[in-house]
């Protein structure tokens, strides 16, 4: 990436020419020179200065909008160049959720792992926030999970829509809840357990994600854990109510966990499911490849039709 650029972002972040000299091993002559240059380079003003440090100006902000996607993609593409050193032509690095992994991706995955037996494969099985924090940072291609709302600006991802599905209720065979249908109060008078919250590091691709977006957390429910194969062994020992994608009713079925009925006049949460790419890989036929085999996949799912 440009010095200049550089320079120029960390004066940004650190507000100070002071600081980002010290950050960047320069002095603070030789950085002040450095931006006086660029702003002539570019025939505007980026600073603000006053007592109190400095501020962009529009031109500033707009210079340091676009330069966080130009460090993404630099960063990136180094990233991608040293992943290509050591990976094959047809490695997948895939995240999901645990829900798309058992539906569909777990067969696309071992299909390919047979037609590629010496293609590298890696699955991040985690929340769509942990699988969002990994795709920004270059560490997976793809992945498959639930829409996110508020996402910073910064995050400039792609999402390409699968279709709809909504949460499912599911307890051990012999709960109270089961023989007939029951209402979402008559449910959540009962202890909850959820798989995969999100860590609180991952909120801050979010904005004001404790305020005007309330995210699953692991603050409200009984249990939660990053294993969906504890929370299935804490369900089936107590009288806690698993929530999670209907989807999964059959194969909850066969881990001894029932889904619970619920009224017809109750509105049950519904949410988008899709594939989450960066925009510059999308083009990407090896990319491009994986994504049309997983809406393949996908579409023989009882999937809704968002309106």
């Amino acid at each position: 990436m440009d010095k200049s650029l550089e320079q120029f972002m960390a004066v940004t972040e650190l507000g100070s020419f002071v600081a980002a000299a010290e950050r960047l091993l320069v002095s603070q002559p030789a950085l002040t020179y450095s931006i006086k240059k660029l702003e002539e380079n570019l025939g505007v003003r980026l600073f603000e200065r006053s007592s109190r440090g400095v501020r962009l100006t529009a031109y500033g902000e707009t210079l340091y909008k676009n330069s966080l996607i130009m460090r993404r993609l630099y960063s990136n593409a180094l990233e991608t160049i040293e992943r290509q050193k050591s990976e094959f032509e047809h490695g997948i690095s895939i995240g999901t959720g645990y829900s798309s992994w058992t539906l569909f991706l777990k067969d696309f995955v071992v299909a390919h792992f047979r037609d590629h037996p010496n293609a590298p494969i890696n699955v991040s099985i985690g929340n769509a926030m942990r699988c969002m924090d990994q795709l920004w940072a270059g560490d997976i291609s793809l992945f498959v999970g639930h829409q996110i709302q508020n996402l910073v600006r910064e995050v400039d991802i792609d999402f390409i829509p699968l279709g709809l599905a909504k949460d499912g209720y599911f307890v051990r065979q012999d709960h109270p809840l089961l023989g007939q249908s029951r209402r979402l109060s008559d449910i959540y008078a009962y202890p909850t357990t959820m798989a995969f919250p999100p860590e609180s590091r991952q909120k801050r691709l979010l904005v004001d994600s404790a305020v005007t977006v309330p995210q699953p957390d692991r603050f409200g429910h009984a249990f939660t854990s990053n294993s969906m194969r504890a929370c299935m062994d804490f369900v089936r020992e107590t009288d806690s109510v698993l929530i999670h994608s209907d989807l999964l009713a059959d194969s909850f079925t066969e881990h001894g966990l029932i889904q619970v009925v619920i009224d017809s006049g109750e509105m049950q949460r519904s949410w988008l499911l899709g594939i989450y790419v960066l925009p510059e890989r999308r083009a990407d036929p090896h990319v491009r490849k994986f994504i049309e085999l997983i809406r393949l996949g996908a579409s023989k799912l009882d999937l809704q039709t968002p309106l």
